[in-house]
């Protein structure tokens, strides 16, 4: 019975210290998390990403102002022409958040200003996904298309941004150029053959 007292006793003060330890860690993160803010809201980006990224670790509930301050250097970075900075941003936020459509059209933005067309068509297929109906993405998609020169999916697109939106002009105007370039792309129908008059008959000879 005394063995057992006292294992209890040992469980509850380990349960205690570690309600302490945590107590002191989510101190230590909501004082780190604060200084990200005040860094944030002075632009100073790096310092926020720093701090929200040790308080973050002490405390998963940081994780979504983490990706915040991702985004917002990864904004200021595009801003000051860092692109590569910005992806690299943009990649980082949308690993903790992979569901925010704002960070896949940011990071997207950046690719299509690098001519990385591959990556933003990447981007905007799952930016589709995630609201397939949104005529602002498809308009995207399908810009990204006629520029690789894949015609087919472009008019795809297109026909799906007319479809929920008849009077867009962007897709109306491009409607115009894909169906132009069909119509260069097929292959011209050869004229009929004049069939050869058949031979005359060999005259008849005369008695």
């Amino acid at each position: 019975m005394k063995k057992y007292s006292a294992l209890t006793l040992i469980m509850a003060v380990a349960v205690c210290m570690s309600q302490v330890a945590q107590a002191q860690g989510n101190k230590e993160a909501n004082k780190l998390a604060r200084d990200g803010a005040e860094a944030s809201k002075s632009q100073d980006y790096d310092k926020a990403v720093e701090l929200l990224r040790k308080a973050t670790a002490l405390d998963r509930k940081y994780a979504a102002d983490l990706a915040v301050a991702y985004q917002q250097r990864g904004f200021a970075s595009a801003s000051n022409q860092n692109f590569q900075g910005a992806v690299q941003d943009f990649t980082e936020a949308l690993k903790i958040n992979s569901r925010d459509a704002r960070i896949y059209e940011q990071r997207a933005a950046v690719e299509m200003k690098m001519r990385d067309y591959d990556k933003a068509l990447a981007d905007y297929s799952e930016l589709i996904k995630l609201k397939p109906n949104e005529v602002r993405y498809l308009n995207y998609r399908a810009y990204i298309y006629e520029v690789k020169d894949d015609v087919q999916n472009s008019m795809a697109d297109t026909e799906k941004v007319l479809k929920q939106d008849p009077n867009n002009q962007d897709a109306k105007t491009r409607k115009q150029r894909l169906e132009q370039k069909l119509a260069e792309r097929m292959p011209l129908t050869p004229p009929p053959r004049a069939s050869s008059p058949k031979a005359s008959p060999p005259a008849a000879k005369t008695p």
